[in-house]
């Protein structure tokens, strides 16, 4: 699939499923669920953190946006999404499938604040 995209460089499009399949060939082999989610569960948040981190020297110590760092931070954590998707036997297609299914049924026409503040679930 091709489209529009602000990066030059890229126009092609890989579906999650297939970014998945691909990860998981540099995901090493790890023993049982306690080590595969522990080991992602801590690989998740570490990531989360640099973008964090890149983000705050932005905005608080006047460092400029590093669009590029945090592309590949960001890249780094959908790494680790994805090999724990795979440790908890899910596909990303379907955790994003699943996703868009909850924040349509929550938010049938868009985001609101109203509809935040009464939900349901």
């Amino acid at each position: 699939m091709t489209g529009s995209t602000t990066d030059t460089e890229c126009t092609t499009y890989m579906r999650l499923d297939e970014y998945q399949e691909l990860a998981l060939r540099t995901a090493g082999h790890r023993e049982g669920d306690k080590e595969k989610l522990t080991y992602t569960a801590l690989g998740l948040m570490g990531e989360s953190g640099e973008v964090a981190e890149t983000i705050k020297k932005a905005f608080y110590h006047g460092h400029p946006l590093d669009r590029e760092a945090l592309s590949k931070e960001l890249g780094d954590v959908l790494w680790y999404l994805a090999v724990m998707a795979d440790a908890l036997g899910l596909s990303l297609d379907r955790v994003a499938e699943e996703n868009i299914q909850k924040l349509r049924a929550r938010y049938p026409e868009g985001f609101s604040e109203e509809r935040s503040r009464n939900r349901a679930d």
